[in-house]
């Protein structure tokens, strides 16, 4: 057995279609994302009022100023409420937005909002990126489907939490529950 396990080719050629994604050298534009941009589709958000967090990677020293999340096919109808958050690993806010109020958002268009305080990032590890939209339809998000966890200290994707929610994100995330949808979300 190798340092790569039983797998003898070159990973480089083995994950080279991943380049092929378009997304930017991170190097060139920061960027921290969740997911590949290859295998998504249309996935639904959590429901009105519902914060759905998703489970990021950010690096020591990554300076993160804006999330942004992409609707799919369906838009945001009568949004009243909307903000985007960034917690912790162990599920405390670090900052969040400006509520979005009734800002339109329209299907399939990427929707990037700035954290009232940019947050240097200082040790490594899971932090979670946060949706919350009160609207009378809340768009559906591009993304995919996860597993639920089967391993012990292993951690959702995606959950929802909270409930009745409007324009402010909860100091933590208080009894998440695991959601199967996985909304793409890009940190920059």
């Amino acid at each position: 057995m190798t340092l790569l396990g039983t797998f003898r080719g070159n990973p480089r050629n083995d994950l080279g279609w991943l380049n092929s994604a378009g997304r930017p050298d991170p190097e060139v534009t920061f960027h921290r994302t969740n997911l590949p941009r290859v295998g998504l589709d249309d996935v639904p958000a959590a429901a009105s009022g519902v914060m759905c967090s998703v489970a990021l990677y950010l690096q020591d020293g990554d300076t993160i100023s804006n999330l942004t999340f992409i609707s799919a096919g369906t838009a945001a109808a009568t949004p009243t409420n909307y903000f985007v958050a960034l917690y912790n690993g162990a599920g405390t806010l670090l900052a969040q937005s400006a509520d979005q109020l009734t800002a339109a958002w329209a299907a399939d268009t990427a929707k990037t909002i700035p954290l009232a305080t940019a947050q240097k990032i200082t040790k490594s590890g899971i932090y979670y990126a946060a949706l919350s939209i009160a609207a009378s339809t809340v768009p559906t998000l591009v993304g995919t489907i996860g597993a639920k966890p089967v391993l012990t200290g292993e951690g959702n994707l995606a959950q929802t939490s909270g409930s009745s929610l409007t324009g402010t994100a909860p100091a933590t995330i208080a009894t998440p529950a695991f959601k199967r949808a996985v909304p793409l979300v890009i940190a920059t």
